[in-house]
């Protein structure tokens, strides 16, 4: 009889656990999961914030607030954020690149660092290239290099400040003159291209299209690596430059998550960033796949962006 009472016993606190244990496998949000954008209404990382939470609602019953949060391209929104409690119902959604700038040059002056958050994972990877007129007078970077030298200058189009800083170390180093015209967006910069008034311009996707149709070229990849729609242009690495431009749509959480809420979060986004709605409607705005680095490699990330943005600040001086 004892050892009949201790079996009842033993399987009764199994049984106990089983709802303790399902319940640290299935977290789920107690309220709103609030997802920060730290740019304004509207924009592409607005829109596929949008889009992905939308697509968490739909796949886990949760409910996401997007709210816009601009400001220092994402500075203000994710000093903000590290602020906030760790349980999971905070994110942020941001750009790497101006993030990265900021700390590489003003980190002391900043509220956070890379390691001030704990990280869900990213949405995509902007793919840049240099893109000229079909009928531009070269064909890759060392013919552009020579037509530079001969022409004594060129005019290269630029809507965002990191374009001009992975483009002019290489004019720099050549001793050659570029001349950076600002645009407000790509889409302006593809005009100038078109109508002769730059010789190229750096551009994250809005190219692809005219690429295409046969209107512009691909003279070099800004990328670390070869672009999946164009395998035979080669990168500025591959050309003997050690620069390159990579943004990543990331998401992140104040610092100190419970390992079951983390877990939780990176599987929901993951399967939202994945699904067949969120791919068709990126490929259809961005003309790129999703990209997911999950929470350790976003880490990795932005921790390797901020030795290697220092290195492209310096290599500009």
């Amino acid at each position: 009889m004892k050892m009949r009472n201790m079996l009842v016993v033993l399987a009764a606190a199994c049984m106990a656990l089983v709802p303790v244990l399902t319940q640290a496998a299935e977290w789920s949000p107690k309220g709103s999961i609030k997802l920060q954008i730290g740019f304004g209404a509207g924009g592409s990382t607005d829109i596929m914030g949008r889009l992905v939470a939308a697509k968490v609602e739909e796949d886990t019953g949760w409910n996401v607030v997007v709210e816009n949060k601009p400001g220092g391209g994402g500075v203000a929104m994710f000093s903000g954020l590290m602020m906030q409690k760790p349980d999971g119902l905070t994110l942020g959604l941001g750009v790497n690149v101006p993030i990265l700038l900021n700390l590489a040059m003003r980190g002391d002056k900043l509220p956070f660092n890379v390691d001030s958050f704990d990280y869900i994972g990213t949405i995509l990877k902007g793919e840049i290239a240099v893109v000229a007129k079909a009928d531009a007078p070269f064909n890759n970077f060392k013919e552009l290099l020579a037509f530079t030298k001969t022409n004594k200058g060129l005019n290269i189009g630029f809507d965002a400040q990191p374009q001009q800083m992975v483009l002019g170390p290489v004019g720099k180093k050549n001793g050659l003159n570029f001349k950076f015209v600002k645009h407000k967006s790509g889409a302006e910069q593809i005009q100038s291209i078109l109508g002769g008034h730059i010789d190229i311009g750096c551009l994250a996707g809005s190219h692809v299209k005219y690429v295409k149709s046969g209107d512009l070229k691909m003279i070099v990849v800004v990328s670390k690596e070869r672009l999946s729609y164009a395998p035979e242009v080669m990168t500025l690495i591959e050309n003997g430059y050690n620069f390159y431009l990579e943004p990543h749509y990331y998401i992140a959480a104040p610092k100190g998550l419970p390992a079951d809420v983390k877990a939780a979060l990176a599987k929901a986004f993951d399967k939202a960033i994945y699904s067949d709605k969120v791919r068709e409607v990126l490929y259809n705005t961005m003309v790129v796949p999703p990209f997911n680095l999950g929470p350790e490699g976003t880490y990795k990330m932005m921790s390797d962006g901020v030795t290697d943005i220092k290195y492209l600040i310096e290599a500009g001086k």
